[in-house]
């Protein structure tokens, strides 16, 4: 009898090999698919037509739906919070068509405007009568973060400022989240949690996209400037943000126990094209300790593995990655400057599971052929999947503009090895 997704999940983050390649399409903010390519996948599979519900609407992801994940062999599934990034609850879904012409699902309250260049603008919590937290340029597929950071006083500056939307859960968040994994009770996938809070000097938080009237440090620029200028802030912050978030963890866990098999913990990046933000002593000092302390707690009491997102060339960075405890590294950048998959198997593979990686969407996967795009997702597999640690995935959600026919070559590709 074949494995169940979640038993090649739990092989595969064990570092030990799987009956198949594991898969995710969908189940984080940062393993998505575009809402456009979610419609296009399921003309393709003859599915049900009906308006694609966007589950992160910062990104414009969509739902991937029970027949669609049937579809594409999908091994997990993610669970999302109450509301979304704009701080907009994640119900009374409405139709509205889109500045390209798709009909889609949106919350109930998410209220939006269009400026006189036919740009759409978002707001905290659907409110118009502030400014404006997020636009969509009417050429684009996606929201940019509108800043809206007052004057610095540090005189004045407060810790409180960017705690701001972190609390501990409500009596409707934790309702909400007990009813959500009792609707997977019965499910043979692998379940990885989004849970919110644990995301430090993630810059998609920082501009307080769900606040309206937000405080303290809310420029990416100020920001940056701050991990040099602003050193004991941005210790404190994070001492206080993770006292918060482990607290929460415990609720969570009183919930869950171990029906979840992993939690994202963080998107923060750490990485450009060709080198890293900090050095390595300085993720030690500022970053490590706070990362550990999350991690450690998750490990000393639960079974869940824990997912650290990073974009870039941050190859130096993932001994102090494995060092903060976690155990796996998203999305695998390989066009980065010392992304090489077969080094990093080969240093790492033991350590950490490697979740993307599958398809360099930069380049092969936005202007390769159908045939490029076959044999890359094949050496990938190849290479990342020996031994177990490696889920599938592409480096970064799949955008709205890639050819259509590469994404069904990287299907092919993947039910071949399978």
């Amino acid at each position: 009898m074949a494995n169940t997704s979640r038993q090649n999940f739990l092989d595969t983050v064990n570092h030990r090999q799987p009956e198949k390649v594991v898969v995710d399409f969908g189940s984080t903010g940062v393993t998505g698919i575009h809402a456009l390519i979610v419609e296009k996948l399921r003309n393709y599979y003859g599915l049900e037509q009906k308006p694609v519900k966007i589950i992160e609407p910062y990104q414009m992801l969509g739902e991937i739906d029970p027949d669609l994940i049937a579809a594409m062999d999908i091994d997990v599934i993610g669970l999302i919070g109450l509301k979304n990034m704009f701080g907009i609850a994640n119900d009374d879904w409405k139709q509205h068509r889109t500045i390209w012409g798709q009909e889609v699902l949106l919350p109930g309250n998410f209220n939006y405007t269009c400026n006189a260049n036919g740009d759409v603008l978002i707001y905290p919590e659907g409110d118009t009568s502030v400014s404006p937290c997020g636009m969509m340029p009417k050429s684009g597929y996606f929201f940019d973060a509108i800043e809206r950071q007052g004057p610095i006083d540090d005189s004045t500056l407060t810790v409180d400022d960017n705690l701001e939307e972190y609390s501990l859960l409500t009596e409707d968040e934790l309702s909400y989240w007990g009813k959500l994994i009792d609707h997977f009770e019965d499910s043979d996938k692998a379940l990885i949690a989004s849970l919110g809070g644990t995301g430090l000097g993630d810059v998609a938080f920082i501009p307080g996209l769900s606040l309206r009237h937000p405080k303290g440090i809310r420029s990416v620029s100020e920001w940056y400037l701050s991990t040099l200028i602003r050193e004991d802030f941005v210790k404190e912050l994070f001492d206080r943000q993770t006292d918060i978030a482990i607290e929460n963890l415990k609720q969570f866990f009183s919930l869950f126990g171990n029906r979840i098999n992993a939690v994202y913990i963080c998107g923060t990046d750490f990485g450009t094209q060709t080198s890293t933000f900090c050095s390595p002593e300085a993720f030690d000092n500022l970053w490590l300790p706070y990362y550990k302390k999350v991690n450690d707690w998750i490990h000393s009491n639960t079974e869940w593995k824990t997912f650290k997102h990073s974009c870039g060339a941050i190859e130096k960075l993932i001994p102090n990655f494995t060092e903060s405890g976690f155990d796996i590294l998203n999305p695998v950048q390989i066009n980065a400057a010392g992304m090489d998959p077969v080094n990093l198997k080969k240093k790492y593979g033991d350590k950490v599971v490697f979740w993307g990686g599958g398809v360099d969407t930069q380049n092969t996967f936005a202007f390769g052929t159908p045939q490029e795009v076959k044999d890359q997702v094949k050496r990938q597999c190849e290479i990342l999947n020996e031994n177990g640690g490696f889920v599938f995935n592409t480096v970064h959600n799949i955008q709205a503009n890639v050819p259509f026919e590469n994404v069904i070559a990287m299907l092919e590709a993947l039910h071949e090895l399978r």
